[in-house]
């Protein structure tokens, strides 16, 4: 290996760790929204039904940020950009903040919008990640990026819960105020990092594809199916999920608490070898596992509503989002000219988040109007259709009808 090729891997290598540091610490902004939003605001809701709203909210507000996000970061640059989300964080949780403190839900829900809005920067590193290192490299580094989601799952609890009552006659206005802090670092930890630069369409260097004959590409849209077919079934039954166990199954809060944090564990452990399984069977043959153990999760959801039951299936889901989000992103990120980057991959994080974002509305709506097992039944056919098209891609590129896979 040449000092130069070392260096460049040595980079890389940096990179992906303060990278996975980055997404660890905004990864828990989300995480402290999840866990607290819907406790803080119950309190002063003008109806108890609607303290979830703040939690939608902040999904609605990544949903809608992502082409904004995506533009920024390529207008600025990636360093630039990435800090600029980190930023916008602190006026977001110290509105959220303000929401708790006045027993205001309005302002508290438009905080917690905008801290989703903030979600869309911190979406995008992983596609930094990838575009910053070797390409032998790029599976790997969305591997260990999105492994640093463990901590997140971890942090994020466990800083609102220690700080929950730091704020006298204000309960978790303090968890909220923990963002800020956790934003600071982010940018602080982003100013270490040589990321390469955005390409910016021009006349020297080619325009690339329109979006238009992109958009005709399998190999650009089926990652996009498989991407936003994964994350939706996975904010669908997660969703869904505590509130099936509590309300119609007579579980604990705590009970539900526990599955659903075996469930963000799931979700980013495998993290640690998803990039080295993809690197050895390929990233569609992932992707399709991942949507087969989702099918497997929804079996075993139609089989019993016991706590192992509960659990285990949303194990599974964790499993099935990692290989099914991270082998998608790992299609896509092969799939496109540098110059192409930006208009392909804000469109993607549009589709994903915005499926997302209608599961998260709809899953309560479903629960309640045909039940858990139903919702479960659902997923089964969508996901099996997301592994067919998968499977004819596959064998398109290959450029082999007689193969599999």
């Amino acid at each position: 290996m040449s000092m130069s090729a070392a260096a460049s891997r040595s980079q890389s290598v940096r990179n992906i760790g303060l990278l996975s540091a980055v997404q660890a610490l905004g990864g828990s902004n989300s995480s402290i929204v999840m866990t607290v939003a819907a406790l803080a605001a119950v309190s002063f809701a003008p109806d108890p039904a609607m303290a979830t709203l703040p939690v939608t909210t902040s999904i609605l507000g990544l949903a809608l940020a992502t082409q904004i996000a995506t533009r920024l970061i390529y207008r600025l640059g990636r360093t630039r950009g990435l800090m600029l989300g980190a930023a916008l964080a602190i006026p977001a949780a110290l509105l959220a903040a303000l929401g708790i403190i006045l027993a205001n839900f309005i302002i508290f829900a438009l905080g917690t919008f905008l801290i989703g809005a903030t979600g869309a920067f911190v979406q995008q590193i992983r596609f930094a990640a990838a575009d910053s290192v070797a390409p032998d490299l790029k599976s790997r580094a969305i591997s260990w990026v999105l492994f640093g989601g463990v901590a997140a799952g971890f942090f994020g609890p466990q800083l609102s819960s220690i700080t929950r009552n730091w704020i006298p006659g204000s309960e978790y206005a303090a968890s909220f105020l923990v963002i800020v802090v956790l934003a600071l670092l982010s940018i602080a930890v982003l100013s270490q990092t040589r990321l390469a630069p955005t390409v910016v369409a021009n006349g020297t260097t080619g325009t690339g594809r329109p979006l238009r004959v992109l958009l005709r590409q399998p190999e650009i849209v089926l990652p996009m199916i498989g991407a936003s077919v994964t994350y939706a079934l996975m904010t669908l039954l997660m969703v869904a999920a505590p509130l099936a166990m509590v309300r119609f199954c007579g579980h604990s809060p705590e009970e539900a608490s526990g599955a659903i944090q075996w469930h963000v564990v799931a979700m980013f452990a495998p993290s640690f070898v998803t990039g080295a399984i993809i690197r050895r069977i390929g990233a569609h043959l992932v992707t399709a596992i991942g949507l087969v153990l989702i099918i497997i999760c929804a079996v075993i959801a139609l089989n019993g509503i016991s706590v192992g039951h509960f659990t285990l299936t949303l194990i599974l889901l964790g499993l099935g989002w990692n290989f099914g989000f991270i082998g998608s992103t790992s299609m896509l990120t092969a799939a496109y000219r540098p110059e192409e980057a930006g208009r392909v991959q804000a469109v993607n994080e549009q589709v994903v988040f915005g499926s997302s974002a209608i599961a998260s509305i709809g899953s309560g709506l479903l629960l309640q109007f045909i039940g858990w097992q139903a919702i479960n039944t659902l997923a089964i056919p969508v996901a099996a259709i997301a592994i067919g098209l998968l499977a004819w891609g596959d064998l398109r590129r290959r450029g082999a009808p007689g193969m599999a896979a």
